[in-house]
């Protein structure tokens, strides 16, 4: 295993980096962050010109036939900048698994305007239980015809708000066990019946509540077969929680560089904070929880690609870093003292976006309940 990474991905990390940092600083983050949306379609008119939305795509797709690895490394640099960008929800999401799981006539219409940034999706799974469970989902999908009938709700669905699509998992069987009877669906999100809400979330992170009214939905939007879409969840899941995994490295990233410049030039007692051992321990324990954290997330990731068995990498990647990651911003407001949790501070922005980590895709503790049952079968 081999986790430098190649050329094309060190150009594409620099590209990034140097992009967010000059057009996206704190303060224009946290703008749009507070705007009426949560987000700017210029900052996505932009990312899509960079081609980022087609990375992992085939370039018959109009993407650049990247994979896992590459969005990770790209996502790294969206959670350093803490870029307001609905590239998880879209290309992660919704884009891939119509990549594995889509009929020929669904990849052909849905991922070139996705490669193209033209077209903005959002992942609709969780309900009034939050948990990322089967038991969880009771929208219900009812057969009328050559359609289907949605009614119910979903929460916490990210960029809902912004989409013009969206993939929803709903029930179309009950009876035997809950991952049974579970129906992807492909739903335009102006399809009569649909009300979609903002949820002022303490991360502004663009949560919606959606609502389905006997929204009909064509049979051929069905992704996969009908009844049999959990596995379909569980493999987008996976690759979810990845993708948080890379973003809350490089959250954790810029909180270090920026607490071991901050211990570097602040004075206290004649010398630079940095001088002292307590400061000193500190650094050291961000650091080595950083390259923890990026190593168990491109490992999982590596597995993932290569076909091996990856479930428990994968659980074991958000243990560390949703833990790691709560660490690394609590020791960086430390080491700034008291000016690092006053809102004219860029750590408090990151502060929450951490936070908002830890609990997207599970928490630690549902991850090690996944991982203990495993290693105790």
């Amino acid at each position: 295993m081999d986790l430098a990474l190649t050329e094309n991905q060190q150009m594409l990390k620099t590209a990034a980096r140097d992009f967010i940092e000059k057009e996206y600083p704190w303060q224009k983050v946290r703008d749009i962050q507070e705007s009426e949306t949560g987000f700017s379609q210029e900052t996505w008119r932009q990312v899509t010109k960079l081609g980022w939305p087609g990375l992992p795509f085939p370039e018959a797709y109009g993407g650049t036939a990247g994979d896992l690895l590459d969005a990770a490394v790209l996502l790294e640099e969206i959670g350093r900048g803490l870029l307001p960008s609905p590239f998880t929800s879209t290309v992660i999401l919704c884009g891939l698994p119509i990549l594995e799981f889509g009929t020929a006539e669904q990849r052909d219409d849905f991922l070139p305007p996705i490669a193209s940034g033209q077209r903005v999706m959002a992942f609709a799974l969780t309900e009034a239980d939050p948990r990322y469970e089967a038991s969880s989902v009771t929208l219900e999908a009812r057969r009328d015809g050559d359609a289907y009938v949605l009614n119910g709700r979903k929460l916490f669905v990210r960029d809902a708000n912004i989409a013009d699509h969206l993939l929803v998992v709903a029930r179309t069987g009950g009876g035997g066990a809950p991952e049974g009877g579970i129906t992807l669906f492909l739903v335009d999100a102006t399809t009569p019946g649909i009300e979609t809400a903002l949820l002022k979330s303490a991360a502004m992170d663009r949560q919606c509540d959606v609502t389905f009214a006997d929204v009909r939905v064509p049979a051929s939007r069905v992704l996969g077969k009908e009844g049999e879409g959990w596995p379909i969840v569980e493999w987008v899941f996976q690759r979810g929680v990845l993708a948080e995994c890379a973003e809350l490295v490089g959250v954790m990233q810029k909180v270090l560089e920026t607490s071991v410049e901050y211990a570097k030039n602040r004075v206290q007692f004649g010398r630079p904070i940095g001088s002292f051992q307590a400061i000193q321990f500190k650094v050291a324990d961000m650091a080595t929880d950083v390259d923890g954290a990026r190593f168990i997330t491109y490992h999982a990731i590596w597995r993932l690609t290569e076909g091996q068995p990856a479930g428990d990498d994968i659980a074991r990647a958000k243990i560390w870093v949703s833990d790691a990651s709560r660490r690394v911003v609590r020791e960086g407001h430390q080491i700034h003292g008291g000016i690092g949790f006053i809102k004219e501070h860029f750590l408090y922005l990151y502060f929450r976006r951490a936070k908002t980590g830890e609990l997207m895709f599970g928490t630690a503790d549902a991850h090690r309940r996944t991982l203990a049952a495993s290693l105790l079968d």
